[in-house]
């Protein structure tokens, strides 16, 4: 069976849409984990730490080169821009993406004293962020066409081969800049024969930079961009205080003690994507009273996973953690409750980051990140190198907590403003 069949042929396209979809957001929450547990086993702490850090670096800058496109353009559904524009505007931004990526590592090498191999790792990292930020906007437009399964497949089929061909090659070689080589190798040729050899049944491959279309969609994405690219800072504000005044080991102990905030995280930007559709043909519609009880669910949902998700921290999360990294972490206990409490209000963000670009409200993004970012930012070194780890993940859940509550209270405000317009008043929600 040829690569494109196996990827489009589906009996139920609805149902494997999101079947694929939770399968794709697990896989790549495991990406992150499954290296670090192989670096931390392989080649112990320091060089767990140096990948902790240009990962962390690598997704900041994921969000430079999808500059927040995929939710306005899968929930783009009358078109207002065409794929061509897309497609321009992706390349721009990806270019962007390296160049901020370079930009940092000779910074880092300049003030902090990167050695060669972490200057390298960062860059490879950021190669392999750049495959997925240009093969985002091709998914972008097989969810815009209702192909959300097509998109996830070729996804989760890249996200397996980066793991494999990363791990055994540390297995092997034991050098992390030749594992991060490989992986980008790898995850191009994946991309080539999956993603964008399909994309062309769905995408004009030939990009449009018409610059009054390109002016538009750069100031029209531009408060999506900045947001996600300052909630991922905001996530990752104790990585950067940590690289700046404490070691790759504390680094490496606290991207440990992290990775269930990371998974919640990941997991709930996946989970979110089916919605986008759905969610914007009801609000377009002016279905506000389903459009509600359907964010009051997806609320539910959230609280209940963060519940069963400190169930876990608390019984068997501290073992199983310790014998896959092999490092000892039972005295981090209530940091870890700690995390798994600020992954659950990063989940709120997130979700309701979605419904606030729905709702076309993104413009109130800016502020609202803009001040938790600033937060942030004054905040990370006086938690960080007084408190360590307790106060690098303190730092982290209140101000994820902050975020999510203005970000409900965004929402829910712009919903009631509707209500007295809504045309399904008399429609039973079911």
């Amino acid at each position: 069976m040829s690569i494109k069949k196996l990827l489009t042929e589906t009996n139920n396209i609805t149902r494997s849409s999101y079947v694929w979809n939770t399968i794709n957001a697990c896989v790549s929450a495991m990406v992150s984990p499954v290296l670090t547990i192989v670096l931390t086993r392989v080649n112990g702490l320091e060089d767990a730490g140096i990948y902790s850090i240009a990962f962390a670096v690598a997704n900041l800058l994921l969000y430079l080169g999808q500059y927040g496109f995929r939710r306005f353009q899968s929930s783009d559904v009358t078109e207002r821009y065409s794929f061509p524009e897309y497609y321009g505007i992706r390349i721009i931004t990806c270019a962007s993406m390296m160049i901020a990526a370079l930009a940092y590592c000779v910074y880092g090498s300049v003030v902090k004293g990167y050695s060669a191999e972490k200057f390298a790792v960062i860059m490879l990292i950021c190669g392999v962020k750049l495959i997925q930020a240009f093969s985002d906007v091709i998914h972008g437009r097989m969810q815009q066409l209702g192909r959300l399964d097509v998109a996830t497949k070729a996804s989760c089929f890249r996200y397996v081969c980066e793991i494999v061909s990363f791990c055994l090659t540390v297995v092997f070689t034991h050098n992390l800049v030749l594992a991060s080589l490989v992986c980008v190798i790898v995850s191009i040729v994946v991309f080539i024969i999956t993603s964008y050899n399909v994309g062309k049944d769905y995408c004009d491959y030939r990009p449009s930079f018409e610059p009054g279309a390109m002016k538009r969609l750069m100031i029209e994405g531009f408060p999506l961009f900045l947001s996600l690219f300052l909630n991922m800072y905001i996530s990752n504000a104790p990585k950067y205080a940590i690289d700046a005044y404490l070691n790759e080991e504390v680094q490496a102990l606290y991207g440990l003690v992290f990775m269930p905030a990371y998974v919640i995280s990941l997991v709930a930007h996946f989970i979110f994507n089916p919605i986008l559709k759905s969610y914007a043909e009801v609000w377009n519609e002016g279905r506000i009273k389903r459009f509600r009880f359907l964010v009051l669910r997806q609320c539910g949902v959230i609280t209940g996973l963060t519940v069963l998700a400190l169930i876990v921290a608390a019984t068997i999360a501290v073992p199983i953690l310790s014998w896959l990294y092999g490092v000892d972490i039972s005295g981090y206990k209530t940091e870890l409750y700690v995390v798994v409490i600020g992954g659950g209000m990063l989940a709120f963000s997130v979700f309701f980051n979605t419904v606030i670009t729905i709702i076309r409200m993104h413009k109130t993004l800016l502020y609202t990140y803009g001040a938790t970012a600033l937060a942030a930012l004054l905040l990370s070194k006086y938690f960080v190198v007084n408190y360590g780890i307790m106060g690098a993940v303190a730092m982290y859940a209140v101000l994820m907590t902050m975020l999510s509550a203005v970000l409900a209270i965004i929402t829910f405000l712009r919903i009631r403003k509707e209500m007295p317009g809504a045309t399904d008043a008399g429609v039973q929600v079911k």
